[in-house]
């Protein structure tokens, strides 16, 4: 099909230069342009790709329909035809170049190998060669820039991962797909990569929406209530571990008190740390249901025990501890800190400033509470991401589950070390304002308890 693509559509001279590459553009135009009226309706769209051997699918075509009209008209014209074209070759010479490890202008099957080795997907030289032969026009059995170009001309990719996606599931499902699909190989490839393509799984391009975007789709898939989907568990997970962090910090202080009754900032932070992997470590189970909840479409579950039955049945008892390393991990410097700082500041507050009374108040330890969740969130929050991740993954059929390092592998090679502190943002508007007020709380039960 691209071969065909390459010779009829795209002339054999055309290059990189801008004369050629605005030709080549110029004759795709053409062959979409069926009333020849100089633009492009998604109607044609369709009716010209079908025309020239790939029928992507109808989401396919509107997405990259959507992404080219510019000016929202309903029609494509020239200039937004081809700006769309150039802005996706873009795309698709940074996913090239991220395959190209020795940098020759040529693809091979050990790069194929090594770059989803990266990502935790393993497959042998001989599937790495089954993937070119869909891409190699020359039989050289290696794929140059050229040859890439035109193989995702018109498909909906935006970067490397979501190619890889699809070459997985081409590669877990290549023995049974031969048996179905016989001489019409192409059209069915494409069918299948509009399906990956269009899946959104954390740590994959949904990952990269903003916290407006990110409300825009929660309310267009689910409306107001997935905003608050997950939300039962949470609140029935919150109260015991809370109980459990704070009981468990006074226990571990008292353990860890000198014999001078003094307790230093070291002291503090092993206290935090068990206090944290201790409540934890009780409450696990339910962080996994509210992860579940959370990240699962509209009417996936019914409910927290539903959620619950689900998993057990489909996954069994370890699923309920999925992440729990990176987890406690995290947990460790995270309370640890949470719980130092806070007590440091409040302190540090109570010797210079206090004067006539013992009791800070209520914006003392709202500060002294959003610093140390700050310094804490900061120092942990990679291998919350992970956790989070690790939990999700397992909700989506197909996707690679992939262990803590692999994850943070795949987290590193495609996203950057920025990527450990994608969604921080929003994170910390949820936290600051929960974990101060908490402390809040905490203090005021201690003294109403006459425990303070």
């Amino acid at each position: 099909m691209f071969q065909l693509l390459r010779g009829f559509v795209l002339p054999a001279a055309a290059c990189d230069g801008n004369r050629d590459g605005d030709s080549r553009y110029a004759n795709l135009f053409r062959k979409l342009d069926l009333n020849e009226d100089g633009r492009v309706d998604i109607a044609e769209l369709q009716t010209g790709l079908r025309a020239m051997g790939i029928p992507l699918g109808k989401e396919a075509e509107e997405k990259i329909f959507k992404a080219g009209d510019t000016n929202q008209d309903g029609q494509l014209d020239f200039e937004e035809f081809m700006q769309y074209l150039k802005e996706h070759e873009k795309k698709m010479k940074l996913a090239f170049k991220s395959l190209d490890k020795n940098n020759d202008g040529k693809i091979e099957a050990s790069e194929v190998v090594q770059s989803l080795k990266i990502l935790g997907i393993n497959i042998s030289e001989k599937q790495a060669e089954k993937i070119l032969q869909s891409i190699d026009a020359d039989g050289t059995m290696t794929v140059d820039w050229n040859e890439w170009r035109d193989h995702f001309m018109f498909n909906p990719a935006t970067d490397i991962e979501e190619i890889i996606r699809y070459w997985k599931h081409s590669t877990m499902s290549s023995r049974r797909k031969r048996k179905r699909l016989g001489s019409g190989g192409s059209s069915c490839w494409q069918e299948e990569w509009l399906v990956l393509s269009l899946e959104q799984v954390h740590g994959s391009k949904s990952n990269k929406m903003n916290i407006a975007s990110g409300f825009k789709q929660m309310l267009k898939e689910g409306g107001v209530r997935s905003l608050w989907r997950g939300n039962g568990v949470n609140v029935v997970k919150i109260a015991p571990e809370t109980a459990i962090k704070f009981w468990a910090y006074e226990q571990y202080k008292k353990i860890l008190t000198r014999e001078d009754g003094k307790l230093g900032t070291v002291e503090r932070f092993v206290s935090g740390s068990l206090a944290g992997a201790t409540a934890q470590t009780s409450i696990y189970p339910m962080e996994v249901l509210k992860t579940r909840l959370a990240v699962g479409k509209t009417g996936q579950y019914s409910g927290m025990f539903d959620c619950a039955k689900k998993i057990l049945k489909r996954e069994g008892p370890k699923a309920f501890y999925k992440g729990y390393i990176p987890n406690i991990l995290g947990i460790i410097p995270y309370a640890g800190i949470d719980l130092a700082v806070y007590e440091l500041l409040k302190s540090t507050w109570l010797e210079h400033y206090a004067s006539s009374s013992a009791n800070p108040g209520v914006f003392v330890l709202l500060g002294c509470g959003t610093v140390s969740s700050t310094c804490g969130q900061l120092a942990s929050y990679p291998l919350a991401l992970i956790r989070t991740r690790m939990q999700a993954q397992a909700s989506v059929e197909g996707a690679p589950q992939l262990n803590m390092v692999g994850l943070f592998q795949r987290i590193v090679a495609t996203e950057g070390l920025r990527g450990l502190y994608r969604g921080i943002a929003p994170n910390f508007m949820k936290v600051l304002p929960a974990v101060s007020i908490s402390y809040v709380v905490y203090e005021k039960m201690k003294q109403n308890l006459g425990i303070a």
